[in-house]
């Protein structure tokens, strides 16, 4: 009997699918089930740890944000 078994992903291309963990030895075959929508379920932690990492630094993002406070006076 097939066993079931949930590793949690993202889309990275039209039908390219990254994994967060291996798939287990010996497996063969999957089967993949997408859940379409305009935003995440579940908790917003979840959805930004899932999120492929930035390469931006703090002093970069420090100088966009005093960058848009200046913009406001």
């Amino acid at each position: 009997m097939p066993r079931t078994v949930v590793i949690r992903g993202r889309v990275v291309g039209p039908s390219t699918v990254e994994l967060d963990e291996p798939l287990p030895e010996q497996t063969q075959e999957v089967e993949v089930v997408a859940h379409v929508g305009d935003r995440p379920s579940g908790r917003l932690s979840d959805y930004v740890r899932r999120l492929p990492p930035g390469d931006r630094g703090k002093e970069d993002i420090d100088r966009q944000l005093r960058d848009e406070r200046d913009s406001w006076s």
